[in-house]
């Protein structure tokens, strides 16, 4: 039986003419991916399932679901969950805050230095660690356009993270992200970063196990307070350690009174540690 859950969207991106939406539970911060049983060979969501008031959900709209307890997981997917009975609702809309925790700050971007993970590297992991989703925060996105000879640009992103690691040049599957670039804005520096693996996707002459390519599936602009509260969560810095750095530096106990000068030099002593 399906049951109404919460949660924060994260990534509603391009998934064979529909969408793959992915989030993370407002209480546990666990990923979410919601699987539709019409698609039963990938999961895909219709727009006749997904839209809310004809709209499409938007990254941090907190939105509540009928889902069930499980779901296919294709064999190598740790987050899928079948979509039950009834309509989906927005309830709400998340800050930048409320999501900093989820960060992945792991060895690598999913599992490898790779643009890709195998099926079977995938299927070797514990159940619970078949990661197919992640947020990274990174100081430095990048975006590059390719052009083709249809006229419509190929976007791709590249990640840095703070820990070194860096994900270059894959497809950006974010179709709002894709719009605006499109439109010819500049969307660049710090950001928060879903990174999700596609479905098995074999080019020519391919040697090995299946690969499912990294897609960047959802961008999160970052203001210089929001950088702070990234920063001060990779450092696991408490608001009172924030608190105590401010009253002894500037006399002054929350951000909100810091001088925009003020604002980045403790974002930038921050970033040094």
């Amino acid at each position: 039986m399906a049951k109404l859950t919460q949660l924060i969207c994260l990534a509603n991106s391009w998934k064979k003419g529909e969408r793959c939406l992915a989030g993370v539970d407002v209480t546990t911060h666990q990923w979410i991916r919601p699987i539709c049983k019409d698609y039963p060979e990938d999961g895909r969501v219709p727009a006749t399932i997904r839209l809310i008031n004809e709209q499409e959900p938007a990254l941090l709209d907190i939105i509540e679901i009928p889902l069930e307890n499980e779901g296919n997981d294709f064999g190598f997917e740790a987050e899928n969950y079948w979509i039950g009975e009834g309509k989906w609702r927005k309830v709400g809309q998340a800050k930048v805050s409320d999501i900093v925790c989820c960060c992945g700050y792991y060895w690598n971007i999913l599992h490898n230095n790779n643009k890709y993970v195998t099926v079977p590297f995938l299927q070797h992991l514990p159940k619970a660690e078949r990661r197919t989703l992640q947020l990274v925060y990174t100081r430095d996105f990048q975006v590059i356009g390719i052009p083709r000879s249809t006229g419509i640009t190929n976007w791709k992103g590249s990640v840095i993270t703070v820990n070194g690691q860096i994900l270059e040049n894959v497809s950006i599957t974010d179709p709002k992200l894709t719009e605006r670039l499109d439109q010819g804005e500049n969307i660049q520096g710090a950001c928060l970063v879903t990174i999700s693996l596609s479905m098995p996707r074999i080019p020519p002459g391919w040697e090995g196990g299946d690969p499912c390519w990294k897609l960047i599936a959802g961008v999160i602009e970052l203001t210089e307070n929001d950088q702070i509260l990234a920063e001060m969560q990779r450092l696991q810095w408490t608001i009172d350690q924030g608190r105590e750095y401010l009253i002894n530096k500037y006399n002054k106990r929350s951000r909100s009174q810091l001088t925009s000068t003020e604002l980045t030099e403790f974002l930038t002593y921050l970033q040094s540690l």
